[in-house]
């Protein structure tokens, strides 16, 4: 007898039988491989963020659905409108801070404040004389919400708010809201930075001065931008300026549509500095927003 029994052969050194082996090293893979499809599946919409194009912005900072990161604005508005006895001009010159929040590369939320100083020559019971009047007008400030659909439609929706800072005549008197809505088509047919792009507001006082005049009036903007050679561009209807009134009449008005011709024109002196100049017309003016309208605009984006 050489003292073996029939049981089965372990190898040397103690090691576990072949088939249990096996099954272990068989559930070891299966656990392994669970543990890289959950982690695969928590890291793939951050890859898939990573790997979408970043925010495309307008560096000129005039295209209301491509805001650039940082923008100062100095705008000077030259306007006359219908006075009680004559024409009452309107200069401001207007400070302006945008800032963009790239949430995604579809969303972004865009702030905006603005400080207008105004010197108007309102002719009134403190004002006899028609003396121009030094001061600030009404503040305001902004946020509005941006998605990008695909590379060609965009949509955005936002608010301002107005503070009545301004005195009278300065001023209106009245705390407002204005809310904001629109859509953006690029035109690529035309030219890369060419677009369409609509936006509707409405203009409406919520407080303040009971005797003041009451604001509520719609607004309207189709904005056509044709990109030019050269960093140049023309923009028919770059502003609001298309107005219904439902509030309080103005002087002089006797309807309520004010239809203007509103063309501007940009030019991208470098990557960060654009400068335009916009001029309106009436062609109808049951509710006379205003005779003439000139602004020079001055845009620094970083």
């Amino acid at each position: 007898m050489n003292g073996e029994t029939g049981g089965p052969k372990v190898a040397s050194g103690g090691s576990e039988p072949a088939g249990r082996r096996t099954t272990v090293d068989l559930g070891r893979q299966q656990r392994l491989a669970s543990r890289a499809a959950i982690l695969a599946l928590l890291l793939w919409p951050v890859a898939a963020v990573a790997q979408s194009s970043p925010p495309i912005s307008d560096a000129s900072g005039l295209d209301f659905f491509r805001p650039p990161e940082n923008l100062f604005q100095l705008e000077y508005e030259y306007r006359t409108a219908p006075g009680s006895t004559r024409d009452v001009t309107t200069q401001t010159l207007n400070f302006r801070y945008d800032h963009a929040f790239y949430l995604t590369p579809t969303w972004t939320v865009v702030t905006r404040a603005d400080l207008p100083l105004l010197a108007r020559n309102t002719i009134n019971s403190g004002n006899p004389n028609g003396n121009y009047l030094y001061g600030i007008g009404d503040a305001d400030i902004q946020a509005a919400v941006i998605h990008d659909l695909d590379k060609r439609w965009a949509v955005g929706f936002g608010a301002r708010m107005f503070v009545p800072t301004g005195e009278d005549p300065l001023g209106s008197g009245k705390w407002r809201v204005m809310p904001i809505m629109g859509f953006r088509v690029a035109l690529p047919e035309i030219s890369s930075s060419s677009y369409f792009e609509p936006i509707f507001r409405y203009d409406v006082s919520v407080a303040g001065d009971p005797t003041r005049r009451n604001i509520s009036n719609l607004q309207f903007g189709p904005a056509l931008n044709i990109g030019l050679p050269d960093r140049w561009s023309v923009t028919f209807y770059p502003s609001q300026d298309i107005r219904f009134n439902f509030g309080d009449p103005i002087t002089g008005q006797t309807g309520r549509l004010f239809l203007p011709f509103d063309v501007r024109v940009g030019k991208k002196i470098d990557d960060h500095v654009a400068a335009s100049f916009e001029v309106g017309v009436p062609i109808i003016k049951d509710y006379p927003v205003y005779n003439f309208k000139g602004q020079f605009r001055l845009n620094v984006t970083w």
